[in-house]
């Protein structure tokens, strides 16, 4: 959350746009002709040219306008549909404003922007698409005041906050009816008293729309005459650390990024889950040393988590190995369920697994496949990119079937999709202790 701006001092700063240089220039030429040709009538051309940039200032407002940007995100999946709308003080003309928005990457322009007066404010309409999960901030747009005719505009001061967007696969929603095995527990630690459709059983309510036929008490509705349903204390499921592997590899730093955010939408998405589940995360990122959020629960923990990973880039540096597994004892106890988003694109990489494992840790790994992002899938592919795709395949599954000596791996090739990660969690076997 950002602190709106104070509103500025002040009159508004006036900028000639390009078209007064043009009016100038073609009025300087007419009064040249006046004198060569010693005649009064260019003149009556050359004044309405020259005085225009003047009257054009009469428009400016006297003092400097602030702009607030109200916007939401709609759409799911690859889609992101962006509506608001933009309010000044003091009042202006909404068909004087130009508002500029710059996506920021991965979003990519699906149709200009649509620009509608809905006095007193201009309503936009803004739509995009995604190639694969991200968890982004869209910057407030930047916005000028234009006179009429075009020839002086003004910077506008905006009040807003940036437009949280997240995307990530839809099947991370059905990871909270996963049971994790608790750690440790710490001293005078109760059970949580939020309600669910499953635990212990705690008190009997009239039924809502959204409970399921397991919840209704049917003996206690067939006495009242009314559909009654049970509630019960929820427990918390377990705790989870999700271990961020940020450091460079061989595909460059321009596929680095694009796999981490691949890997920070996953995080996110998995962290909510098990949050809403009332289970404790943490989230640790390790470049060239280990960054991290104990475990933790609530809104405001994912509200930590969130920051640390969009304030995640990929590191100059890689750390080693051993130091990652040092650091970790530091923020969490020993046999605690890890879950590793690694590329795993080096051997490096995959040097943590044997690391962790011995320092106590139970280790799962989800790794973003660089395939895609090697050989981009398209409507049309020539011989050349089957064979290249399919190299890469056996290569990838040759370091997978090694790293799956140490631990359980996730092979995440297609983004959109993390139903072999849900599966695996359900397995006891899984999320038990070390084998």
């Amino acid at each position: 959350m950002t602190t709106p701006p104070s509103r500025p001092s002040g009159s508004a700063p006036l900028l000639w746009t390009r078209r007064v240089l043009l009016l100038v220039g073609a009025g300087a030429l007419f009064g040249v002709a006046s004198v060569l040709l010693r005649s009064s009538v260019p003149l009556f051309f050359a004044l309405p040219l020259l005085l225009a940039p003047i009257a054009a200032g009469l428009f400016l407002p006297r003092r400097q306008v602030v702009a607030q940007v109200e916007w939401q995100e709609r759409g799911s999946g690859p889609r992101v549909r962006i509506a608001g709308r933009i309010r000044t003080d003091p009042p202006v003309a909404p068909a004087l404003l130009y508002p500029t928005f710059r996506a920021p990457a991965p979003l990519r322009e699906r149709e200009a922007p649509a620009l509608e007066v809905v006095e007193p404010a201009l309503a936009f309409a803004l739509e995009y698409e995604t190639p694969f999960p991200c968890v982004l901030d869209f910057p407030l747009p930047e916005i000028m005041w234009r006179d009429p005719l075009g020839l002086a505009e003004s910077p506008v001061a905006t009040v807003g906050t940036p437009l949280a967007i997240e995307r990530y696969p839809p099947e991370l929603h059905r990871l909270g009816t996963v049971n994790l095995r608790r750690t440790t527990p710490l001293p005078g630690e109760i059970r949580s008293s939020a309600l669910g459709a499953a635990g212990e059983f705690f008190t009997v309510r009239g039924a809502i729309p959204t409970d399921t036929p397991r919840q209704i008490n049917w003996r206690a509705t067939a006495r009242v005459g009314s559909l009654i349903a049970n509630d019960y204390l929820i427990e918390r499921t377990g705790d989870l650390v999700l271990l961020l592997d940020t450091r460079p590899s061989e595909l460059g730093r321009q596929r680095d990024e694009q796999l981490l955010s691949v890997a920070r939408a996953g995080a996110l998405g998995i962290a909510t889950a098990f949050l809403q589940a009332k289970s404790r995360v943490g989230l640790g990122v390790f470049g060239e040393f280990l960054e991290a959020t104990p475990l933790g629960t609530g809104r405001r923990q994912r509200f930590r988590i969130r920051r640390l990973l969009r304030s995640a880039t990929i590191a100059p540096l890689g750390g080693p190995a051993e130091r990652l597994a040092v650091s970790m004892r530091q923020y969490y106890p020993p046999g605690v369920l890890t879950l590793l988003i690694s590329p795993l694109a080096g051997e490096e990489q995959t040097l943590l697994l044997p690391h962790l494992r011995r320092r106590g840790y139970n280790v799962i790994v989800l790794s973003p496949s660089p395939v895609p992002v090697l050989v981009p899938p398209g409507t049309t592919e020539s011989a050349e990119e089957l064979l290249a795709r399919r190299i890469l395949r056996l290569e990838r599954r040759d370091r997978l079937g090694e790293v799956w000596a140490e631990a359980p791996t996730v092979d995440w090739e297609d983004y959109w999709s993390l139903a072999p990660l849900v599966a695996l969690l359900r397995r006891p076997a899984a999320r038990g202790g070390n084998r």
